[in-house]
C-alpha cells in the first residue's frame, strides 16, 4: 500500500454557527491524484482550507506524511511541504511573471532531484517564458492559471492542492492545464483537486470522492466506478 500524503479523519468543520462538514475522512495516496467533487455547497473549498490551514477545524485530524497539522497555521503546514493553488488564481498583478513565481520559491530540505526552479518552471509553460517580464495583471485568463500553478510548484512541494483549475477557461486552456496536472501526477506529486467539472476530474485523477452536504458518499477508485458502472447523478446532477 503506498504511503499516505495526505490524512482526513472524521473532520467537523464550522462556519460560525454553520456545520459544514461533517465527519469528513479521505486519504490522498503518495503520487496518486485524488479528485474531490461535488455540487456547489457540498464542502469540497471548506475541505482544501482545512488542510492548509484556513480554517480550523472543530473536531477531527488532518496529517501531511503522518504528521498531525490540524489547526495549525498555513505557514507551518505550507513548511511541511503542502501547496495551494486557489480558487480565482489569487496571482499578484502588480508582480512580473517572474516575480511572481520568484516570491514563492522554496527549496525544501531532502528534496528529490530535480526541484522546481525558474527554469523548470519555464520549461513546463513555455509561454509564461515568452511572458516572464511581463505583468501578471496583463495576462490571459489561462496564463494566469498557469502562473498559479507555477507558484505553488515553487515551494516544492509534496502534496499539491488545487481549487477549480478549470474555472473561468476556455475549453482549449482547459486541456492544456488538465494535461499539465496529468504530468505532474506523473512525475510522482500527489494531487488533492477539486474540481466542478466531473468529466474532468474523472480522466486525470486515481480516485474519487464526493461530498454530498458536507459528508462523503463515495469513495473509490476511478477503475472501480467505472467497472461496477457507478450512478453519479445522484450525488452531482447531470453526468
Amino acid at each position: 500500500m503506498a504511503n499516505e500524503a495526505l490524512r482526513l479523519a472524521d473532520v467537523d468543520a464550522f462556519y460560525g454557527d454553520s456545520h459544514v462538514l461533517h465527519r469528513v475522512s479521505f486519504t490522498c495516496g503518495e503520487g496518486r491524484l485524488v479528485g474531490l467533487l461535488g455540487r456547489n455547497g457540498a464542502g469540497k473549498t471548506t475541505s482544501i482550507n482545512v488542510v492548509m490551514g484556513l480554517l480550523r477545524p472543530r473536531r477531527g485530524s488532518v496529517a501531511v506524511y503522518g504528521t498531525p497539522v490540524a489547526g495549525r497555521p498555513p505557514e507551518a503546514i505550507a513548511a511541511q511541504g503542502v501547496a495551494l493553488v486557489p480558487q480565482g488564481r489569487r496571482i499578484f498583478r502588480s508582480l512580473t511573471v517572474r516575480e511572481n513565481l520568484a516570491v514563492a520559491a522554496r527549496r525544501r530540505s531532502g528534496n528529490r532531484q530535480n526541484p522546481w526552479t525558474l527554469e523548470r518552471v519555464f520549461d513546463t509553460f513555455p509561454r509564461l517564458a515568452e511572458r516572464r517580464r511581463q505583468y501578471a495583471g496583463t495576462l490571459s485568463g489561462g496564463e494566469q492559471q498557469m502562473l498559479a500553478i507555477g507558484r505553488a510548484l515553487m515551494s516544492n512541494p509534496r502534496v499539491l492542492l488545487l481549487d477549480e483549475p478549470s474555472e473561468g477557461l476556455a475549453p482549449q486552456i482547459v486541456a492544456e492545464v488538465m494535461a499539465t496536472i496529468r504530468r505532474l501526477k506523473e512525475q510522482g506529486l500527489s494531487i488533492l483537486l477539486v474540481e466542478q467539472n466531473a468529466k474532468l476530474a474523472f480522466d486525470v485523477a486515481d480516485d474519487i470522492v464526493i461530498l454530498n452536504s458536507g459528508r462523503v458518499v463515495v469513495d473509490a477508485t476511478v477503475a472501480v466506478l467505472t467497472r461496477d458502472k457507478v450512478d453519479l447523478h445522484q450525488h452531482l446532477g447531470i453526468y
